[in-house]
């Protein structure tokens, strides 16, 4: 029979599985949201920020794998159904904007900002070990500038 102790052991370790894979998920759906707009559009330099951010959620999501692994559990393996949406809903946006990298932008800063809003939460509601922690900020710091990058992207578009 399972002691209290052992049970609230297990339960913070499920806590702590979960919130790495619901990250883990994001991670997942922003790779591929930044895949479908990389097809999308034609114009050279967002093409190469959007190819930086592949590799930089795809470098996430690795990092995270590794973790939850390290914990002796299975990551998951793909995005959520919400990403899947997000992505048909750019789809349609795009198809009916006149400005498709404009339009691009604005969905990749609004899955940006619902990203770092995410792992603040996390980071806030949770008391993560300390490697994780690091890692999830220094993560979180990444998703922050792009943020800010895309921004000043969305800016030159308008002009």
């Amino acid at each position: 029979m399972e002691t209290t102790r052992e049970s609230a052991k297990q339960e913070s370790h499920n806590q702590l599985v979960n919130n790495l894979q619901e990250l883990l998920e994001k991670n997942y759906d922003a790779e591929k949201g930044y895949k479908k707009a990389l097809v999308e559009t034609k114009d050279g330099n967002l093409k190469r920020f959007l190819k930086k951010q592949v590799v930089q959620r795809n470098h996430f999501a690795i990092e995270l794998d590794k973790i939850i692994r390290s914990l002796n559990e299975r990551p998951r393996e793909k995005g959520s159904t919400a990403g899947d949406l997000h992505r048909t809903w750019m789809n349609i946006k795009t198809k009916l904007s006149a400005n498709k990298d404009e339009a691009l932008l604005e969905e990749c800063i609004r899955g940006e900002k619902a990203s770092k809003k995410e792992y603040e939460e996390k980071l806030k509601k949770y008391k993560f070990p300390p490697s994780i922690s690091e890692t999830l900020k220094r993560q979180l710091s990444e998703i922050s500038t792009t943020v800010e990058t895309i921004k000043k992207l969305e800016d030159l578009e308008e002009e």
